[in-house]
């Protein structure tokens, strides 16, 4: 009695949305090498019908339709991808632009800030000085 002990695999298709899509492609690939390209293991015939024969154009069409299925995939993704990227490019730009001018409004009202504390101090000192003057006489 052999058992043969396999690992579970744990998907979580919730967690990434695209896990479901690569599961897809991998069990197609599957099923493609078990079902359409077993006879490649068989030995060659050498009759002419056998190269003519329907299950041979049948494999080549499954295979151009699995590229094209993985293909148009990938394609979309990437597009998609791209026109992401390509929004976040123009948030980080007007945020980029917005912070700056921020900072512009922050250094004037400081510049100001500052010359009316200059100002305030030097009334100031010229009122203490124009009291102590008046004590003094």
């Amino acid at each position: 009695m052999n058992a043969t002990i396999r690992p579970e695999k744990v998907e979580s298709t919730e967690a990434d949305p695209n896990l479901a899509a690569v599961s897809e492609v991998e069990a197609g690939i599957r099923d493609f090498v078990r079902n359409d390209v077993a006879y490649l293991r068989r030995p060659p015939t050498l009759t002419p019908e056998a190269a003519l024969e329907p299950s041979t154009e049948a494999t080549v069409n499954n295979v151009n339709s699995l590229i094209q299925r993985v293909a148009g995939t990938s394609l979309s993704e990437i597009e998609n991808l791209i026109g992401e990227l390509e929004s976040l490019r123009d948030l980080l730009h007007a945020e980029g632009q917005r912070v700056q001018r921020e900072i512009s409004g922050y250094a004037q009202l400081s510049q100001a800030a500052m010359k009316s504390t200059r100002m305030i101090a030097d009334n100031v000192t010229q009122w203490k000085r124009a009291a102590d003057g008046l004590r003094n006489s």
